[in-house]
């Protein structure tokens, strides 16, 4: 097909092999270079050999457990560096960490731990109910008595073997653990000229928290591959502060969700000079943010799509100028496509975007899921869900998901979670759970439902205590009945048209 919408231009550089994922990240900074900041009410900061002593005598540390390689190690811990020194010393010796998100409730855990059926479960600053869950734990005391232990060398091997997994919304209602091998931080690199324009000389500084994964891969593991500084703020909230950070500590690059964007112009931009561009992922940026922040700094924001299963592979940069509309252009390195049902569309032809078998940063797989996994592709394309059309040049338009999964603040929400957490409210006789635009740019999730009898309290009481805070409805409108269409199922499509 002459005009198939696939862009292929030219292949990443190879894995080394033997590898490992902990090594090689920790690998580039100098000794006494700074690798973290860590910015709260004082700043504590990481020189790289504090980094790598802190790395493997925690790995150390976790085999003085008695774990060994290839058992898992579930994450549930706060917003500390407690987080990537664990991910890093467990995946230095073959124990596969699972991190998950603290904002993630008992009910949430509980459901994970009987799946994973995991050989152990830190939870420092985390949810003390995890101590009940009937398999061994780690509190934060037992996670910082493991840096006395001896250093442990990281073992070395095919870049191709499990590394961690992540767990993320399934389309089915039930999180999903996606597998990744040790050679996805690798593909990251075609991110940093892809997306991130990263130097050595960087200090990113991060608006996420330490346990989320577009702050662990964009905010420490990418700026600490190349040598560069990264810095995570763990203060309390404040809309406020990020100029402020940006300028006292001297930050080259700026990465947030379109909301921390938002919040940002809404209070007024200040403090960002010394900054050289912004980043922004998890969700499509509204043009009117974008606009108002170009404004008032002065700088670009570039902008990247991407998801648990592959990471970001689509994006702009200091390379790769913004297209008005789109989401970027399809990373160099990587082969990407715009499927229908017959194979790849014409350019400007929307589809299903989908990623070739062989990135190296796609996924193993779902683990104990073969078959869904496989669902996943067609032919030799891992299909992503996103409908978009691809010009000629590779920049991608967003058009939206072929299903019915929401975005929340960059987080990908399952209705069938919502729904089910609804309808275990008495009352409840129908539920259904959707993104609404509430004012120009701002989506949030509404719970939609029926009942004879207005249930709002009830519901937002349910809902927090079985759900995640990202996950919880903003938002609840008791209706006379659903929309439906012809095989009796709710159309959600309609409800995201719901007009506040």
């Amino acid at each position: 097909m002459p005009h198939a919408a696939i862009f292929d231009e030219g292949s990443p550089s190879p894995c080394p092999a033997p590898f490992n994922l902990a090594q090689y990240v920790l690998a580039a900074g100098a000794d006494d270079a700074i690798a973290l900041e860590v910015i709260g009410e004082t700043t504590l900061r990481w020189r790289y050999a504090d980094l790598r002593d802190a790395v493997w005598r925690t790995a150390g540390g976790l085999l003085g457990t008695g774990l060994k390689e290839g058992d898992r190690m579930l994450l549930r811990v706060g917003n500390d560096a407690a987080f990537p020194v664990l991910f890093l010393a467990a995946i230095a010796v073959g124990i596969i960490p699972v991190p998950t998100s603290a904002l993630l409730t008992e009910p949430e855990v509980r459901s994970i731990v009987a799946e994973l059926k995991p050989d152990l479960v830190a939870f420092a600053g985390g949810l003390e109910p995890i101590a009940k869950l009937g398999v061994p734990t780690l509190n934060a005391a037992g996670v910082a008595r493991l840096r006395s232990a001896a250093p442990a060398a990281p073992v070395t091997g095919d870049p191709d073997r499990l590394a961690y997994m992540i767990y993320t919304s399934g389309t089915s209602g039930k999180p999903r653990a996606v597998m990744h091998a040790h050679r996805a931080v690798w593909a990251r690199r075609m991110m940093w000229e892809g997306w991130y324009g990263l130097r050595p000389d960087d200090r990113m500084l991060h608006a996420g928290a330490f346990n989320w994964t577009y702050t662990l891969g964009t905010g420490l593991l990418d700026p600490w591959a190349i040598g560069a500084t990264a810095m995570v703020y763990t203060g309390p909230p404040d809309r406020s502060i990020w100029g402020k950070l940006v300028a006292a500590h001297h930050a080259t690059i700026f990465a947030a969700a379109p909301g921390v964007y938002r919040q940002i112009v809404e209070s007024g931009a200040k403090g960002f000079d010394g900054l050289r561009h912004g980043l922004s992922a998890g969700e499509k940026m509204p043009a009117a943010v974008l606009a108002a922040w170009q404004e008032q700094t002065g700088k670009q924001v570039y902008e990247a799509l991407g998801m648990s299963e592959v990471s970001t592979f689509v994006s702009s940069s200091p390379n790769v100028p913004p297209k008005t509309g789109t989401s970027g252009r399809v990373q160099q390195g990587r082969r990407v496509a715009v499927m229908g049902a017959d194979g790849p569309v014409e350019f400007g032809q929307s589809g299903v975007l989908a990623v070739h078998r062989s990135d190296p940063g796609l996924m193993l797989g779902y683990m104990g899921q073969p078959e869904e996994t496989a669902a996943k592709f067609q032919g030799d394309w891992f299909v992503t869900g996103d409908t978009v059309s691809m010009d000629q040049d590779g920049y991608i338009t967003y058009l939206g998901r072929d299903d019915d999964m929401m975005n929340a603040g960059g987080y990908r929400v399952s209705p069938l979670e919502v729904e089910a957490a609804m309808l275990s409210c008495d009352g409840v006789e129908q539920a259904a759970a959707a993104e609404v635009e509430v004012r120009a740019g701002v989506r949030v999730i509404a719970g939609f439902y029926v009942a004879e009898h207005d249930l709002d309290a009830k519901l937002s009481e349910k809902c927090t205590q079985a759900l995640a805070k990202y996950k919880q409805p903003r938002m609840f409108v008791r209706m006379e009945t659903l929309p439906t269409g012809a095989n009796n199922k709710v159309q959600r499509k309609a409800l995201r048209d719901w007009k506040v």
